[in-house]
């Protein structure tokens, strides 16, 4: 007896389905979605319905065609609207499955996991978490070598304790990340300096206008990345933009996202714009 593919599976019920006139949408979405991955966004554009009704803001997001969703952690992003979050605990993980959502990631800033990463890791797996992402490292505006190198030094021995917890530790790309060292990217040193069986990385898309290029950084170093943060962006108006809306080509991103290594992304941008997304990359085939 021949055994059948996720992907023969999936087209075999869905034209069994649609025969009788039952496809169901999350099949549909298994088709169409870029990559077979769901389609994430950050919960950071919905921060402040989040501090006021965590299962709310849940299924109004999954309600907007989301099936995954990114989030920020309680203590690092106390002040945020995140605060909330940690009321809940097993709680949590059920909230966000009752809404028909996944959560796989959430960000911590590096100040929390200087102060207490093990207990950082405990609440990332009992949410479930197997992604815990870093927006930046602490550095000043014009680095030198010496303390790029720092920075990496102590974000590997971090990744070293949460991958001995089956935690993969990412990094963003943000503040820090974005200065220079005597004429070169901070942001490529540390692809050199970070060991990359621990690190990954996050791409932020809307880097673009410093001109940090998505595809070009997936297919400059491959498999290193583990996400990004998607956004649309006017290239005319200098302005984010409804992805499918705008200049960006993001079949060439999505195509290069594959050699990059990219397990999931999610939109971040307003919601309206996080909105206006879903039909786009809902249609998407790469």
């Amino acid at each position: 007896m021949s055994r059948m593919t996720r992907r023969g599976f999936v087209k075999h019920a869905a034209a069994g389905l649609a025969a009788a006139g039952l496809l169901p949408a999350e099949l549909m979405r298994l088709r169409a979605n870029p990559l077979g991955m769901p389609i994430g966004c950050q919960t950071w554009p919905v921060r402040e319905m989040m501090a006021k009704d965590v299962p709310g803001t849940l299924k109004m997001l999954a309600a907007a065609g989301f099936q995954a969703v990114e989030l920020c952690s309680p203590v690092g992003y106390v002040d945020d609207g995140f605060a909330s979050l940690a009321k809940y605990g097993w709680e949590l993980r059920s909230m966000i499955t009752n809404a028909g959502l996944v959560c796989t990631s959430c960000h911590f800033t590096i100040e929390e996991l200087r102060k207490d990463q093990e207990g950082r890791i405990a609440w990332a797996k009992n949410l479930g978490l197997t992604q815990m992402i870093v927006p930046s490292l602490e550095g000043p505006d014009h680095p030198t070598m010496d303390d790029v190198k720092r920075a990496a030094d102590e974000y590997n021995k971090m990744a070293e304790n949460a991958a001995a917890a089956g935690i993969q530790q990412g990094l963003h790309n943000e503040d820090f990340l974005l200065t220079t060292v005597n004429g070169q990217r901070t942001y490529d040193l540390l692809f050199g300096l970070l060991d990359p069986k621990l690190v990954k990385f996050q791409f932020q898309v809307s880097t673009i206008a410093q001109g940090y290029d998505a595809a070009e950084y997936f297919t400059k170093y491959p498999g290193r990345f583990i996400s990004m943060h998607a956004q649309g962006w006017d290239a005319k108006g200098h302005k984010e933009a409804p992805i499918g809306q705008d200049s960006l080509d993001w079949k060439e991103i999505f195509t290069a996202a594959r050699t990059g290594g990219i397990r999931n992304y999610f939109v971040e941008m307003d919601l309206d714009l996080m909105k206006a997304s879903v039909p786009y990359l809902r249609a998407l085939q790469v």
